[in-house]
């Protein structure tokens, strides 16, 4: 860390986020540059901000409309910023949230830009259908010329009847391993010991935790509310589920495998939405009149072999941040881990707080560490607030800066695992003003 960004850090200034929504419900008319839309219109309202303030915009995203694969240009031109405003869409699976925010970070400390906003969004509820590729293939050139009937009439000859033109069931599986994140968990939760009632237990405990931070109003006041048909307006959360209990989540039967452990109540559900954050150096946002939140100490980003452990990359990115913040596990105060499955988070924990995997997997002679139960994941998680992929990093940065700054907590480690076998973590620390001389 240079000395300048010692001393002028580049800071949260303010995070805000749409309700997070099931697919196919409240948003469904609502696409990803949508969403992103009314909440970058959001935050430059919230502070003040001439739009032409903002420098650049980095965006999040897994589900990118292929007409308009760089999202973040659309959202700067619907949410009417500056046109010299620049934007870029960056995608790392369900880490792509967390990435927009680094990848500021690191413009905000290079000097190329002084004022982002950054974060990201999907809809699943608009993503696109897949031809089969066969089609595609015999399609094409009857949409890139001129057909003739003989032309068609030969593209008909290379399909099978009525199957071969059936638009192809989206499964959201690895490339490398035709492995789809459910199953992958599957084999987490066997080879970490992680039993169906510790997935069913925590499951319930973050919709218990996120309905009782809503309540309270803790968490609302990161949400804005969103338009939708004519003058309906969605306000608030719909996925958390308060009344749940673990009797009610062992009803429910497995989903990935017929004797497995991962259901749909200790699993993320589909979601829509999008969360985005205010960034800039501390010196900046004393200029413009506006109180920083936390200080983006240090990120880290791993890999690791998808047939392996896929979604263990948090046990490995979260040390390495601690270390690049020259801090230890010890020294956190707030914990929060993407819950992307209960099995996964168990199992992330479990690596932490083991000296074998300290050893095996860090090179280390001690383990990382054991998170205490009152440490994480406070307000509960995305398996009760949903997990709008894109989404998800921006909406942990911002419910962690904003306990940082409320509460008496100096530090913040946030974990992310995503598809492809990758890993993401980032470390902030409440943001505390030099004091003046006397």
């Amino acid at each position: 860390m240079s000395p300048k960004t010692q001393d002028d850090p580049v800071v949260v200034v303010g995070g805000l986020r749409t309700p997070f929504v099931k697919a196919f419900s409240e948003f469904t008319t609502l696409d990803a540059i949508a969403l992103g839309t009314a909440v970058v219109r959001a935050l430059v309202s919230a502070h003040k901000l001439d739009r032409s303030q903002v420098d650049a915009l980095v965006w999040g995203g897994v589900i990118l409309p292929s007409a308009s694969p760089n999202v973040a240009r659309e959202i700067v031109l619907d949410a009417g910023l500056d046109p010299a405003c620049e934007a870029m869409t960056v995608t790392r699976a369900c880490a792509s949230g967390l990435q927009a925010i680094t990848t500021a970070a690191a413009m905000i400390e290079r000097g190329d830009a002084e004022v982002v906003i950054a974060g990201g969004g999907d809809s699943t509820s608009n993503a696109e259908l897949k031809l089969p590729q066969k089609v595609v293939h015999a399609l094409a050139p009857l949409a890139l010329g001129k057909p003739t009937a003989g032309a068609v009439l030969g593209v008909i000859g290379q399909l099978a009847p009525f199957t071969d033109l059936l638009p192809q069931k989206p499964r959201i599986a690895e490339r490398s391993t035709g492995e789809v994140m459910g199953e992958a968990a599957e084999r987490m939760a066997a080879r970490n010991e992680i039993t169906r009632e510790a997935q069913d237990a925590f499951a319930a405990r973050s919709h218990h935790r996120a309905a009782e931070a809503l309540a309270n109003g803790t968490l609302q006041p990161e949400v804005i509310a969103v338009q939708v048909k004519g003058d309906r307006w969605v306000h608030n959360d719909t996925i958390v589920r308060g009344d749940t209990s673990v009797e009610k989540l062992a009803r429910l039967r497995p989903v990935f495998a017929k004797d497995g452990t991962l259901t749909a109540g200790n699993a993320t559900p589909l979601t829509d939405g999008a969360a985005g954050v205010l960034l800039m150096r501390a010196s900046k946002a004393q200029r413009l009149g506006l109180r920083p939140l936390a200080a983006i100490r240090s990120w880290a980003y791993v890999g690791v072999d998808p047939a392996d452990q896929l979604l263990m990359g948090p046990a490995l990115a979260v040390p390495r941040a601690l270390d690049r913040a020259g801090i230890t596990l010890a020294d956190i105060d707030l914990v929060d881990l993407h819950e992307a499955f209960a099995a996964q988070v168990l199992s992330v924990l479990k690596m932490l707080g083991s000296e074998a995997f300290a050893r095996l997997r860090l090179g280390r002679a001690a383990a990382v560490g054991e998170v205490s139960d009152d440490k994480l994941n406070v307000y509960g998680g995305s398996l009760a607030l949903g997990h709008p992929f894109g989404a998800t990093g921006a909406r942990m940065v911002t419910t962690m800066a904003r306990a940082l700054a409320s509460g008496p907590h100096r530090y913040a480690v946030l974990g992310l695992c995503a598809a492809g076998g990758l890993g993401a973590a980032a470390v902030l620390e409440r943001f505390d003003p030099p004091v003046a001389p006397a």
